[in-house]
């Protein structure tokens, strides 16, 4: 048995053990049912998995409404750090999955880190979803930051989606500007964020 289905097998065995009936953590992945249950399991295994496909299995199962919180995304957030920003390709596709789930679970209480990790260039395209974590933030300063990543070419496509889904009209002049953005995906969210902040006014 090689790792990739050592590290499955365990992480199937502990779900079982919490009534939760898998073969492996992409059933659960795939799973359109709720499953509150497995996520405190979820969490505990993190750490000591090795293997990136099964470590990306777990962070992705994690990637729902129930597992909002700081518990889980201050794991997350030490997931992310940990992973070098010159890691191999799929270690970075690791990196940008975990900063997707921070953009589900992640909330006020974590508002310093992940400006701290969004500013941070070093993280490269991983970024990009910890722009849209900032568009569940009340904290009145997450506008601000996510103007300032429009700045940021790798990341100002999803700030521009974050601050529709804020509608946050302070923006609205800095949104303009890309209206004309050479991809055609950032000229349609710029265009829906401006949409949604015409309709909230």
């Amino acid at each position: 048995m090689n790792l990739l289905e050592k590290e499955d097998q365990r992480v199937a065995t502990e779900l079982r053990a919490v009534g939760i009936k898998v073969d492996g953590v992409y059933d659960l992945v795939n799973s359109r049912r709720s499953y509150k249950e497995a996520i405190p399991v979820l969490v505990k295994l993190l750490p000591s998995i090795q293997e990136p496909r099964i470590k990306e299995g777990v962070v992705r199962a994690l990637a729902v409404k129930e597992a909002v919180g700081e518990e889980v995304a201050r794991a997350m957030i030490r997931e992310f750090e940990a992973i070098d920003p010159g890691a191999p390709p799929v270690e970075q596709g690791l990196k940008w999955a975990i900063a997707n789930t921070l953009s589900v679970v992640a909330r006020d209480s974590m508002f310093e880190e992940v400006t701290a990790l969004a500013r941070d260039e070093r993280h490269g395209k991983a970024r990009e979803m910890l722009a849209e974590a900032l568009a569940h933030m009340k904290d009145p300063r997450a506008v601000d930051v996510l103007v300032e990543l429009l700045n940021d070419d790798e990341v100002a496509g999803h700030a521009v989606v974050a601050l529709g889904k804020l509608k946050a009209r302070a923006a609205k002049p800095a949104i303009e500007r890309f209206l004309g953005h050479p991809k055609p995906w950032v000229r349609k969210e710029a265009e829906r964020a401006l949409a949604k902040i015409q309709r909230s006014s």
